[in-house]
């Protein structure tokens, strides 16, 4: 099975906001950018937002078709 590329995100926050971020992570034992990705997705989730999920990369540009006999 083929992974999903993933793409880069850049931001600037406050250092007291990183720190805050990184104890979380910490605490839930996630890394900084899946701690991310968690509070995005539950912020989306609770306000009705739908996150567009990516194909991989096998299923892209392709269609299976059932075998005739």
């Amino acid at each position: 099975m083929a992974t999903v590329k993933t793409a880069t995100l850049t931001i600037r926050v406050d250092p007291g906001l990183k720190e805050a971020l990184r104890a979380a992570a910490q605490a839930e034992h996630r890394s900084i950018a899946n701690m991310i990705e968690v509070l995005i997705r539950e912020h989306c989730d609770k306000n009705g937002i739908a996150i567009e999920q990516a194909q991989d990369s096998d299923q892209r540009g392709s269609v299976k078709h059932d075998q005739d006999s």
